[in-house]
């Protein structure tokens, strides 16, 4: 069978969870027998139109587009909107040569529609792997309303996102009512949660030098990796750190970049935060090998979301069996994961006490850090496997 995968962005340059995802989906297919490609964008300034390359048997072509992070919201919007248009202009002749059997469309990005009704009307079934319900979460933070031109512009690309799919696979139980609230016309509903392979990384020299480095190797420390942006509210770290300010034996860990990243900055220095560290984004290796040296996964998540939401990050979590600390929006079912699993604590956005309760039982108790930290990594086994997934795709399709 030949599959396509629609991500917006792809490895080795790309630091983001779902890119990684992704790869250990299509590299479990391509152990299956089946051929992959991963069609993403490349860059503006590529020699050809489409770029192709090999990942671990798994063929990425890349077409020329030009960058959708790290700009201001129109021209994001224009670049986002352009991704299905200048991808068709690059691969229509390949796909026309070679059709696909399936194409797993993973969203966000919302603009992959009409990529993915090119790719249907050439035999295609289109699967949809739908982790935010954009736009509704930056409406319900307030970002724009609900009734503006450019959530009705948004909601077009979003709907056109729906009506081509063939299946809508949501990330968790709950979400399935969410959604069909909002959507009851669409009976196409599955549920796939998020996976990963369960290959640790052991803690290594270069791990402890980059402790060492920024200072911080004796400490308890808590990590944060992922986007640092409006939907995780960093702000509801930054108070987390601020209450353990005074418990020099912890320190807060903080990877990654957004459009609150300006926001950590401040508030470091407004809070006269010592107790934390911010980086940009790191390489994938290199935020396996942090991983393997810290000693909490930190996540936090918008108490205005609406939507259920499992992060991505915590499957890197899980993987390297570190305990889990989060705050998240209310009813959010990860809550029932995590805490029945007993892998770890998670409280809802806006109760700091409790939030820094559970910081300082996971602080203080290296046992109770270690058994929440085992604890989790046979979730991720029993629930998150990237053979599981692959396993739902191919029943959905043969349904």
């Amino acid at each position: 069978m030949r599959i396509a995968l629609l991500p917006d962005d792809y490895l080795p340059e790309s630091t983001r969870s779902h890119a990684k995802m992704l790869h250990d989906l299509a590299v479990e297919f391509v152990n299956r027998g089946h051929k992959v490609v991963v069609i993403t964008p490349g860059v503006w300034d590529q020699p050809k139109p489409v770029m192709m390359d090999h990942i671990d048997g798994v063929e990425v072509w890349r077409f020329r587009s030009k960058p959708t992070r790290g700009l201001g919201n129109v021209q994001r919007a224009i670049n986002e909107t352009l991704l299905s248009f200048r991808a068709y202009q690059a691969i229509k002749h390949l796909v026309k040569l070679e059709p696909f059997d399936l194409c797993i469309n993973y969203s966000p990005t919302i603009f992959f529609g009409p990529l993915a009704y090119f790719l249907k009307a050439h035999g295609a079934y289109i699967y949809l792997v739908l982790r935010d319900f954009f736009p509704q979460w930056i409406i319900d933070e307030g970002m724009i309303s609900e009734h503006s031109l450019a959530a009705r512009y948004l909601r077009f690309f979003e709907h056109f996102n729906y009506r081509v799919s063939d299946c809508i696979a949501v990330q968790s139980p709950a979400n399935v009512n969410v959604f069909t609230k909002m959507y009851p016309k669409q009976v196409n509903l599955s549920v796939l949660m998020n996976w990963t392979v369960a290959k640790p990384v052991t803690y290594s020299e270069s791990a402890r030098l980059f402790l060492t480095e920024l200072g911080i190797e004796e400490k308890v420390i808590f990590f944060y990796g992922g986007n640092i942006g409006h939907a995780q509210d960093m702000a509801n770290l930054m108070r987390l750190a601020k209450g353990l300010l005074n418990h020099q034996h912890v320190h807060f860990l903080l990877v990654g970049q957004g459009d609150e990243y300006e926001l950590v900055t401040q508030l470091k220095i407004d809070w006269n935060l010592e107790n934390v560290t911010l980086i940009p984004s790191v390489s994938q290796d290199q935020y396996q090998q942090i991983l393997s040296a810290v000693d909490v996964g930190l996540f936090s998540l918008s108490n205005k979301h609406y939507a259920h939401n499992f992060p991505g990050k915590l499957l890197g979590y899980m993987v390297q069996s570190l305990p889990i600390l989060g705050s998240i929006n209310a009813g959010n079912d990860v809550i029932d994961f995590i805490h029945d699993s007993g892998s770890g604590f998670v409280t809802v956005n806006g109760d700091d006490k409790a939030f820094l309760e559970n910081a300082l039982l996971l602080a203080n108790n290296p046992a109770l850090r270690e058994r929440a930290g085992k604890n989790a990594c046979k979730l991720l086994i029993e629930s998150f496997s990237v053979t599981s997934a692959a396993d739902k795709i191919i029943e959905q399709l043969s349904a």
